[in-house]
């Protein structure tokens, strides 16, 4: 094993602890997210899959956010339950204008920048930095985001080779299912 698939087997194994992590709401899933996040930065740099490799350096800020704003809002719900946000229509409509108009715009520098599959890479980040501010926010819709956007993650990470990160985003994938219907059988608004 060279070191590139250890840092893809890190990723992989941190990234499963960070699912268990996320679907049960503990707040440490975001150190281990952030792990996870720099292993996978290194594996897409190395694959020249500049947008992804952007995104996961992104997951690293966010989970400092994530960290500060999901204790926070612990503090509001029973013990044990799931703090939820409602997930408004102008957030949605706001979603959408950045998914189309951030899509477009990150397609075309992936291109002049010579990514070796710009539209799956573009489509994929974009749609992620959605999920991850739509999880940071505690909707429970985030889940439907990252069903798809991992599913062209799962995509490009075959077609780059990476099929111990591949192998991690199908179990995104199970688990985003997963999640989805944990939190909505456990979730607790929050207002």
């Amino acid at each position: 094993m060279d070191w590139i698939q250890a840092i893809e087997v890190f990723a992989l194994v941190t990234g499963v602890i960070y699912l268990v992590l996320e679907i049960l709401q503990k707040n440490a899933m975001w150190v281990v997210g952030l792990l996870t996040s720099l292993a996978c930065a290194i594996s897409f740099a190395y694959q020249q899959v500049w947008a992804s490799m952007a995104l996961n350096i992104y997951y690293v800020v966010m989970s400092m956010v994530g960290f500060i704003q999901w204790r926070k809002a612990g503090t509001q719900v029973e013990q044990g339950a799931i703090h939820l946000s409602r997930l408004s229509g102008k957030t949605v409509l706001v979603s959408a204008v950045l998914f189309v108009v951030g899509s477009v715009v990150v397609i075309q520098l992936l291109r002049a920048a010579g990514d070796s599959v710009p539209q799956l890479d573009g489509i994929a980040t974009v749609l992620s930095v959605i999920a991850t501010w739509w999880l940071v926010k505690s909707y429970l819709q985030q889940w439907l985001l990252w069903i798809v956007a991992d599913v062209f993650t799962t995509t490009l990470c075959i077609l780059t080779g990476q099929y111990w990160m591949a192998l991690l985003y199908v179990a995104y994938i199970l688990s985003a299912i997963y999640g989805y219907f944990h939190w909505k059988k456990n979730g607790e608004l929050v207002v």
